[in-house]
């Protein structure tokens, strides 16, 4: 599931969209990077969707809500394009589109360290673009104009909620570690577990538990791996409490303590995401994955792109930044949220 040092700068933006709804402008025209020069295009539109980890099933319904906002749009062709991982995919992949004619570019980058190439590379061509998920900048620092959540909200988000469950527990710091896994070298991730780490301090009270950090490529499989080790490390521990950037980080933690003999009732894991934290939930299995803040991916892929429909045809200024809203679901709450697993 991921926006660059913005904690603090998106929080003012909250109120811009309800969960699920398109996006509002700021009523300000945007400074912003790559925000297009507006156009009033009459015809067919076509909108490059590109996506990092395209396979998850966020990014699945991220891009389906693209298609759906562009079917709503009408007369707009919406192509997703699968990045994986490969930061130079992104750069080359943006030339692509670029020389097919696209008109407007939405993109999740495998790597923010590429924004000022595919941001340049937009500008140049005068093609609108718009970072989803995770927030990107030009050579000068001036933010591409964002449509996604606040990091650092949705790490205070997942932190209360575990704080929550621990004080319900009764736990104690001495017999408890926390782990939080997570891809360090990004931002949006670090913007989540520190958010994280604040509100289970501030809300979990008394002296808080030892927290042990792993770091992973953000996927299940490492995070899953790295964990087995760090239970091997630590057989004296009683409790655990799990978090970090996305649910493929908590469920393979998670799924590593199990693994090696913790039982579900001496676990806390809340997810980021909902979409793998559910499917112990909808077979009814007794798990550790106690909560998870549900973020949902065709509200993003929605708002996308709304703002560049809104901006091609009618000459509206890309909003800076478009917020979705969140909400923590659990076993006995996930299907009413709206939430799809499958």
């Amino acid at each position: 599931m991921n926006p660059t040092r913005r904690g603090k700068a998106l929080a003012a933006a909250m109120a811009c969209i309800a969960f699920g709804a398109a996006a509002c402008s700021s009523g300000q025209s945007s400074d912003s990077a790559s925000s297009g020069d507006g156009g009033k295009k009459d015809g067919k539109l076509t909108i490059a969707v590109l996506q990092k980890q395209g396979d998850q099933q966020y990014f699945v319904d991220e891009a389906q809500g693209a298609v759906d906002a562009a079917k709503k749009a009408g007369d707009v062709e919406i192509k997703v394009i699968d990045l994986g991982t490969d930061a130079n995919k992104a750069i080359s992949e943006v030339d692509n589109v670029i020389a097919q004619g696209v008109d407007g570019i939405v993109i999740v980058v495998p790597d923010a360290k590429v924004g000022p190439q595919v941001i340049d590379a937009a500008k140049a061509a005068g093609i609108p673009l718009v970072a989803a998920d995770d927030a990107i900048e030009n050579g000068d620092g001036e933010p591409a104009p964002f449509v996604g959540f606040d990091g650092t909200s949705m790490g205070e988000s997942v932190g209360g909620k575990a704080a929550e469950l621990y004080k319900a527990a009764g736990w104690s710091a001495a017999d408890t570690r926390i782990i939080a896994s997570w891809q360090q070298d990004l931002q949006t991730c670090n913007d989540r577990v520190g958010g994280a780490l604040e509100a289970f301090t501030a809300g979990a009270g008394g002296e808080v538990p030892e927290v042990i950090k792993i770091g992973t490529d953000n996927s299940a499989t490492e995070a899953l791996d790295k964990a087995g080790a760090v239970l091997t490390d630590n057989q004296d521990v009683k409790n655990w409490v799990v978090w970090g950037c996305n649910d493929e980080n908590e469920t393979g933690v998670v799924t590593a303590l199990q693994n090696g003999g913790v039982a579900p009732d001496n676990i806390i894991g809340v997810g980021l995401g909902a979409y793998l934290t559910c499917k112990d939930w909808k077979a009814g299995e007794n798990t550790g994955n106690k909560a998870a803040l549900y973020i949902g991916g065709p509200a993003v892929g929605g708002a996308a792109v709304d703002v560049l429909v809104d901006n091609i045809r009618n000459g509206v200024d890309l909003p800076p930044n478009t917020i979705a809203e969140t909400e923590i679901v659990d076993a006995s709450t996930w299907e009413a949220s709206g939430l799809k697993c499958t």
